[in-house]
């Protein structure tokens, strides 16, 4: 799918990281490799995510407790600087509203995160948005409803992608592998 020829304020990512050990996908059917084409971080990194970027701009990724230093590689190689690896915190419930158990190397990952990084200096228009989401977990990989609103509340009414995307979203733009063309 083609990049956009357009110039965004706010760039909304959620990466298909990639995973080599067989618990994450890499020789059995589980993960993510199982439900859509992943990309390593140097390839995440090659996207032409820079031509788009508007001067001044601001990025939230989400990012996998595994690959703190993939992530940041991405957003360096995109041209951003971290202002915060805990932009937001999706702390996530089930679908009868126990604490989620997760997956994790080390402790059992019952959260997300979303970082945040900028390029310039944009221009942030509300301080009343608060970081934590506590929301019941949807499809694979899908984030909790109102993080885009959240978005717009810090941010305003400016031009707006979301890069991954697996649906269109009115007053956005979309860009993913798994959308279909109009």
């Amino acid at each position: 799918m083609k990049f956009p020829n357009k110039k965004y304020e706010v760039l909304y990512a959620d990466p298909p990281w990639q995973f080599t050990n067989k618990r994450t996908g890499g020789s059995l059917k589980s993960g993510s490799a199982d439900q859509y084409q992943v990309l390593n971080e140097t390839e995440i990194g090659k996207l032409p995510v820079p031509d788009i970027c508007a001067d001044n701009c601001v990025l939230f990724m989400w990012w996998v407790a595994a690959k703190p230093e993939e992530a940041l590689a991405v957003i360096k190689a995109w041209g951003f600087t971290l202002k915060t690896m805990t932009g937001f915190n999706w702390v996530k419930r089930t679908q009868g509203g126990k604490l989620d158990f997760g997956m994790g190397f080390y402790t059992r990952q019952g959260s997300e995160l979303c970082l945040i990084a900028t390029k310039g200096k944009p221009k942030r228009v509300s301080a009343s948005v608060r970081s934590v989401i506590i929301s019941k977990k949807r499809q694979h990989s899908q984030k909790p409803h109102g993080v885009r609103e959240r978005i717009e509340e810090l941010y305003g009414d400016v031009p707006r992608i979301e890069l991954f995307a697996r649906d269109r979203t009115p007053g956005w733009d979309s860009w993913g592998l798994e959308l279909e063309d109009d």
